[in-house]
């Protein structure tokens, strides 16, 4: 039966049957590789929604609009807002339904690639765990400017 605490250990076998890890140089390269997938883990967070935010189907659209003979000092009442025209479908929908299953993609990579992760730290192998968080925290650190950009 496993351990159900954490242990240092060079040995220890992650996710599959042939990764194996026997010996210090062993751990060190799944250690590096468990840091790269986190840290390419929260990139992939970070251009789902930069896709998002990009397209045209994140906007919200305007129902109703305000009468053009207010003056900018003054606040419409609900009664005087005018509904707007639903506005003209989009002339290319094939790029809004690409742009859906990318996006429908890179979900469905960015879940995979959460449970798989946790499933290392599952392995309750303190180098393991070391390693995703240190790779979450330099993967936020590295995204996080670029959220302020979207």
């Amino acid at each position: 039966m496993m351990s159900m605490t954490f242990g240092v250990s060079s040995s220890v076998t992650l996710l599959f049957d042939f990764w194996d890890v026997h010996g210090p140089v062993g751990m060190l390269l799944s250690v590096l590789v468990v840091f790269l997938l986190t840290v390419f883990f929260e990139l992939l967070k970070v251009w789902k929604v930069w896709l998002g935010s990009s397209s045209k189907l994140a906007q919200p659209q305007r129902l109703y609009a305000a009468p053009q003979s207010l003056s900018s000092d003054s606040i419409p009442s609900e009664s005087s807002l005018t509904p707007m025209e639903p506005p003209p479908p989009a002339p290319n929908t094939t790029n809004r339904w690409l742009l859906h299953g990318i996006q429908a993609v890179l979900h469905m990579l960015q879940v995979s690639l959460g449970y798989m992760l946790m499933l290392c730290v599952m392995s309750y192998n303190t180098w393991i765990f070391i390693g995703v968080i240190v790779g979450s925290l330099l993967g936020y650190f590295i995204s996080f400017p670029l959220l302020g950009q979207i």
